[in-house]
């Protein structure tokens, strides 16, 4: 005989039919709410990715399309600033390497020296030859500068040391930005100086001509930070730079930041070689924003427009979809509980000649005293005794009492009935159903036992459904059970505070592949007698009330089920 035991072992699935609890609207309602954001977010996460997608894309080719006109003008001014300050680099050197010291130091010699660069380059203002000592000996120019000493200043000791020298634009006493360029020319011994001054009108003409983007400025630094030319919007020649000096580079480069109004600014510097200046080109990209700003609004606007179109389309075919499912539940639901009341009438039919032998026996003793009584009253001549007759009429009232009893139960568990939840106790209710087939167990010599937990709490649920659900896994195991089998109840409550019943009797058990099947609709191993109907319907109640149904079994040994019912009831 299969041992009971109080925590179910294995269980079996099937479908079960969905509980009229279940068919409330709100229940749909939360199913159509996850169903259709489950759809929502299928529909739109796509969209929404591949607009963010194509925002970044658009973003990075405006940017793109932003920073390439200025890295080529950056580099271009850096290129042509390079080739002028070279140019005139040039010049000064072819000067002092092909006159000598005597043709240098003729003031008239010099003086067409300067015209003839005047109009070769442009932007010479004056010339003028140093000796080693630093002291001017020779100079043609606007100014009186002959014999100026420069032996003390910075730039005399850097061309002496480099070679070339190229300073930073300063006023000086002429009063007008300039900058020099200064070259120096070794003779033997003897080294000399020649010295030019350059307007910056020249450079700053050749940057600003340079600037065909529109909102742009574009000047010279030092690397000081210092106005080198005038800026349109950051300041006059000899002005401090507002913005950070950028890091020096062998190229061009180009990045952006945000203004003082926070606005958005592309910057391209680049360091001109063999001079003291960087060459500043900043683009105001606001204006440029405007095809951006309206893809932009393009993209938001498609996005919206297709996410409202999703969302209507969803919610129309969720409410449809979710509204189809209530309709088939309903009638699943309706089918599920004719059939529960099927069974239950074929159920009560197995148990008709249980019924009626017991209802016999009190019709019996009803018609034997009826005939005494009436036998006294007829053949004695003196009445009968008060006290015999009032046992007699006691008698046959106590039959009467037993056969109500026995047809309000059956009838009371025949009829349909709404649910109802209500505090049971679990032993005295599976002793009722026992009572039932008290008779078939005493005739088949079928040995029913109980193993009930002290102190075992009552329950809230549904007498007539739990009542079914009994009744239908007892008939199986007295089904199942030879003549003078055993069947062993037992009900104890779980470790998580649960009810559970276990069912055991020790027939012939079911083999491995029905048990799969065990709870399926029409599946059934009594071939010819079964509909196979009752352990689906009793699956499908147990679940409609919160609890579960499993089996364990092995052929030639027995059945276990287990019923496990929560303490308090499953509808709301």
């Amino acid at each position: 005989m299969v041992k009971p035991a109080l925590k179910p072992t294995a269980s079996s699935k099937s479908s079960s039919s969905l509980p009229s609890a279940l068919l409330h609207k709100y229940r749909y309602r939360r199913l159509m709410i996850r169903a259709g954001t489950s759809i929502a977010l299928t529909a739109v996460m796509p969209l929404i990715i591949m607009t963010v997608i194509n925002y970044s894309q658009y973003q990075q080719a405006f940017q793109q399309e932003a920073v390439r006109p200025v890295a080529h003008l950056i580099s271009n001014s850096k290129r042509a600033l390079e080739f002028n300050l070279g140019e005139r680099i040039s010049a000064l050197s072819l000067v002092i390497r092909e006159k000598t010291w005597d043709e240098l130091i003729d003031i008239e010699n010099l003086r067409k020296l300067l015209v003839d660069m005047k109009h070769s380059f442009g932007g010479f203002i004056d010339l003028g030859l140093i000796d080693s000592n630093g002291k001017q000996v020779s100079y043609a120019g606007p100014y009186n500068l002959l014999a100026k000493d420069y032996q003390e200043q910075d730039w005399f000791h850097e061309v002496n040391l480099r070679g070339v020298y190229i300073s930073n634009v300063f006023m000086g006493h002429r009063n007008f930005p300039h900058f020099i360029i200064a070259v120096r020319h070794d003779m033997g011994e003897k080294s000399y100086v020649l010295r030019a001054t350059i307007d910056t009108e020249m450079i700053n003409r050749q940057i600003q001509g340079s600037e065909p983007l529109h909102a742009s400025d574009t000047f010279l630094i030092d690397k000081n930070g210092v106005l080198q030319t005038p800026s349109r919007f950051y300041g006059k020649v000899l002005e401090v730079y507002r913005f950070p000096v950028p890091p020096f580079s062998p190229q061009a480069e180009v990045y952006t930041t945000q203004g003082e109004n926070q606005e958005s600014l592309i910057i391209g510097y680049a360091y001109i070689d063999r001079s003291p200046f960087i060459a500043m080109l900043i683009n105001r990209v606001d204006h440029m924003q405007t095809g951006w700003i309206s893809l932009r609004r393009d993209l938001v606007i498609f996005l919206a427009i297709s996410i409202t179109l999703v969302l209507g389309v969803v919610a129309l075919g969720t409410r449809y979809m979710v509204k189809s499912i209530r309709e088939v539940d309903i009638r699943r639901a309706t089918v599920f509980h004719k059939m529960e009341y099927t069974n239950k009438l074929a159920a009560i039919g197995r148990l008709g000649a249980g019924v009626a032998h017991e209802i016999n026996n009190p019709l019996a003793i009803i018609s034997e005293k009826s005939g005494l009584l009436k036998d006294l009253l007829l053949f004695s001549e003196q009445p009968p005794a008060k006290e015999k007759m009032i046992n007699l009429i006691d008698s046959v009232l106590k039959s009467v009492d037993r056969c109500s009893t026995i047809t309000h139960r059956l009838l009371g568990f025949a009829k349909h009935m709404d649910i109802k939840n209500e505090k049971l106790n679990l032993e005295t209710l599976i002793k009722d159903v026992l009572s039932f087939l008290e008779k078939e167990a005493t005739y088949r010599r079928i040995q029913v036992t109980f193993d009930v937990a002290e102190e075992l709490p009552h329950i809230h649920s549904d007498r007539g459904q739990l009542q079914q659900v009994f009744l239908n896994i007892i008939n199986n195991a007295f089904a199942a059970v030879e003549e003078g089998g055993k069947i062993h109840i037992a009900i104890g409550e779980t470790s998580d505070g649960q009810i559970a019943v276990n069912i055991a009797d020790n027939g012939i058990g079911i083999s491995k592949n029905d048990l799969e099947m065990i709870f399926e609709p029409f599946f059934t191993t009594k071939k010819g007698v079964g509909t196979g109907l009752g352990l689906s319907i009793t699956y499908g109640i147990v679940e409609k009330l919160g609890g579960q149904i499993t089996v364990n079994s092995r052929v030639g040994e027995g059945t276990v089920f287990t019923v496990t019912l929560p303490a308090e009831s499953a509808y709301v």
